[in-house]
């Protein structure tokens, strides 16, 4: 079995640990894993976009060729606009419904998309809005937003809920583990 995963944000929404908790997921779980990353100015908010392929075989490629994606995770609205091209035409997208401004829409010279939904819903009908920002708010960190996303991805997957959680207090940083725990269930019971 293959899965392969687009993650989609803007720089520091946590886009590389949310890739590396599903690598790190995948390889406790005996399966191959082949990450990439393709960022632009992703410390000053630009696009960031992680390919992450999971298989119970060898992987030629670390990156998702257009229409092959089977499930798209936004951390943003726009973004994932941007990365549909690389759904499958029966994948499944989990989204933030937050909105972040690029600097073309923050300087004026562009208007930021009203029909995004619209324009996603076209592409599939699988899609899951969430609403991460609050629950980042009610686990108490902002920074959870990219766990948040993670425990609704994670009720799709057969992978245990133990398996998140310790792969959470292996890749976070100690004094944030108890925070993205909390996060990531509240994510997972939506």
């Amino acid at each position: 079995m293959k899965t392969d995963i687009l993650i989609a944000g803007v720089g520091g929404q946590g886009t590389l640990l949310a890739s590396v908790l599903l690598g790190d997921i995948a390889i406790t779980e005996g399966k191959e894993v082949k990450l990439s990353e393709v960022h632009g100015m992703a410390q000053r908010g630009g696009s960031v976009v992680t390919h992450v392929r999971i298989s119970d075989g060898p992987i030629a490629s670390p990156v998702i060729d257009n229409g092959q994606a089977d499930i798209l995770l936004s951390f943003e609205m726009l973004e994932a606009l941007r990365s549909l091209p690389f759904l499958k035409k029966d994948g499944m997208i989990f989204v933030n419904e937050q909105k972040i401004m690029p600097m073309p829409v923050i300087t004026g010279a562009r208007s930021y998309p009203e029909d995004i939904r619209e324009r996603l819903e076209q592409g599939t009908k699988n899609i899951k809005y969430i609403d991460a920002a609050s629950l980042a708010r009610e686990a108490g960190n902002m920074r959870t937003i990219n766990t948040v996303m993670l425990g609704a991805l994670s009720g799709s997957m057969d992978t245990p809920v133990d398996t998140w959680l310790k792969a959470i207090e292996k890749c976070v940083k100690p004094a944030f583990v108890d925070v993205n725990k909390k996060a990531f269930m509240l994510g997972r019971n939506i």
